[in-house]
């Protein structure tokens, strides 16, 4: 799997689940997940997918 990058352009902290735990990503942050989207689940919002980012919207 390939790592993957998301970062939030949000006001607000966004939930999301990885590997069944929920994990916070805060505003204005960005996380990093080394074995890709296998084990992300992310609720429903606008964001943008640029090859290994994923831009969290408001």
């Amino acid at each position: 799997m390939e790592k993957i990058t998301i970062r939030s352009d949000r006001k607000d902290d966004y939930t999301f689940q990885y590997k069944g735990e929920d994990v916070v990503l805060q505003a204005g942050k960005i996380i990093s997940i080394a074995d890709g989207l296998a084990e992300v689940v992310l609720p429903t919002c606008k964001m943008k997918i640029m090859h290994n980012l994923i831009v969290i919207k408001d």
